[in-house]
């Protein structure tokens, strides 16, 4: 999203209390402990291993590394990963 529409739709959000994740398609990542993620708002699984997940978002690319990762759920707006989760990288 180029940097004055981004700030933009920010301003519109803030404006109409609306979430930000909503109105500007961006991902909502949920981390709990070590052990789950979810990822909303994704567009796609790029990469699938044991130790190393990547996810497109409009961001860029969501890397998740660990050991013995699995998606659990994969739907059209919502990834679930559980393993052991070492690290959480977001590429451009």
């Amino acid at each position: 999203m180029p940097g004055e529409r981004k700030k933009r739709m920010e301003y519109l959000a803030n404006y109409l209390e609306l979430p930000k994740d909503l109105l500007m398609n961006m991902p909502r990542i949920t981390l709990l402990g070590d052990m789950q993620l979810y990822v909303e708002n994704h567009r796609g699984i790029m990469e699938y291993t044991k130790e190393r997940i990547r996810i497109s978002t409009s961001l860029g690319e969501l890397l998740i590394a660990g050991e013995g990762l699995v998606l659990r759920n994969i739907f059209p707006d919502e990834i679930a990963v559980e393993g052991k989760i070492k690290s959480l990288n977001i590429l451009e």
